[in-house]
């Protein structure tokens, strides 16, 4: 039994030699090194990219992260309080990382810190894909929507091309002085940092999502004529001669089963339909309902947000009065938007002294129209012509 394991194990060392020597010399070839030098490319180009387009929107990135931390999908809540942080962390690391393989900079241990994200990230993908927990894993913000099992495969694709690195790692040679080297790297995190500041006191440079100025809110809800519909699934339950038996149909409309007893039905999406890029959005008043509409009609209007009271900074609550005074003596309608609890926002109010009205609204919703905790948005006829941080009300123009 001894010389049997010792020749399998001789057999298996033999096979590894004979792997490593010919990886050794493909990678020796020209085509070794150029698909070396374009993983590199690749690699260092999509990190740069992909973090860049977060570091524009971190708050954004931070409430994806919250999303994943909740107690439904990895059961990390304690994280949440610190999901802004980690997310200007590891959208800085991501440009930083790609900048420094692009440069050729510490080859090694940049490397491995490339495979850590991309295997941390491969698995919150899969996760989200295979789990349906989380319907986009938020890799390139706002800018490019990607499915679950899209962002998966971008990963896996990443993870490949990294692995191509490690295996070519000598054909990594650096253009410029080792100095010329660090000085950019350093640059590079530097100009980051001040962005990132920049962007969490104001509001994100480039604006990708469905609220941007100049969208007209009624306009993106409005489903074109021959728009693709959902096809549903679903799963009718009945008892026949105390059986349970099942009816699959792809129509709401009740099916009949000789003798049977409905029990139960269930749907389930097998092809996803149009969807406006606005869909969530609505104004609800307690006593009167839904009143978007009757608000996308007003020629000035100032919606203050505060999409969870909780968290708003309260120091934006003065700059909110000041600036909603000014608002109203100048003829505009203004409102609140808040998925807060309507009592605690009446006594906000009240110890604030403002002089408007809050309405309800879905706070995904609300999230996604500012990014501030309190912002304002400026409406006529339903176009946003103005956005600010609370930081910038005075950009608003009355």
């Amino acid at each position: 039994m001894e010389n049997t394991g010792e020749a399998q194990n001789s057999k298996f060392k033999q096979i590894w030699l004979q792997i490593v020597k010919y990886k050794v010399a493909f990678f020796n070839t020209i085509y070794g090194k150029v698909l070396t030098i374009l993983s590199q490319v690749f690699v260092g180009g999509l990190f740069i990219f992909s973090g860049f387009i977060k570091l524009n929107d971190p708050v954004g990135f931070s409430f994806k992260l919250t999303d994943y931390f909740a107690e439904d999908v990895l059961n990390l809540e304690f994280l949440s309080p610190y999901a802004l942080w980690m997310a200007v962390f590891l959208v800085i690391l991501e440009v930083i990382l790609g900048v420094m393989i692009l440069l050729s900079l510490f080859k090694k241990p940049v490397l491995w810190s490339l495979l850590g994200l991309i295997v941390f990230f491969t698995f919150l993908t899969f996760y989200s894909a295979y789990f349906k927990k989380v319907t986009d894993c938020g890799c390139f913000g706002d800018f490019w929507k990607l499915t679950p099992w899209e962002s998966f495969w971008k990963d896996i694709i990443l993870l490949v091309a990294i692995l191509i690195l490690f295996m070519g790692i000598k054909n990594i040679k650096p253009i410029l002085p080792q100095k010329v080297n660090i000085g950019i790297a350093v640059v590079s995190l530097l100009a980051c940092i001040f962005f990132g500041r920049h962007v969490l006191n104001h509001l994100p440079v480039f604006d990708f999502r469905a609220y941007k100025i100049g969208t007209n809110i009624m306009e993106g809800m409005t489903y074109p004529p021959n728009a693709k519909k959902d096809v549903v699934k679903y799963t009718w339950t009945f008892d026949v001669n105390g059986e349970d038996v099942e009816v699959t149909t792809l129509s709401a409309n009740y099916p009949e089963v000789e003798g049977g007893t409905y029990k139960s039905v269930t749907s389930k999406v097998i092809e996803e339909g149009y969807e406006p890029p606005i869909h969530d959005f609505s104004i609800e008043s307690l006593d009167d309902g839904d009143v978007t509409e009757m608000m996308m009609e007003e020629e000035k209007l100032i919606m203050v947000i505060v999409y969870n009271l909780d968290k708003a900074d309260e120091a934006g609550f003065f700059k909110v009065k000041s600036f909603t005074d000014k608002a109203i003596d100048a003829g505009y309608k203004v409102i609140g938007l808040s998925a807060a609890d309507p009592d605690a926002l009446k006594d906000l109010s009240a110890i604030m002294e403002f002089n408007f009205d809050f309405y309800l609204a879905d706070e995904t919703a609300l999230k996604t129209t500012v990014r501030s905790n309190p912002g304002v948005m400026k409406v006529e006829k339903g176009t946003i012509t103005g956005k600010a941080h609370y930081n910038d009300f005075d950009t608003i123009k009355l």
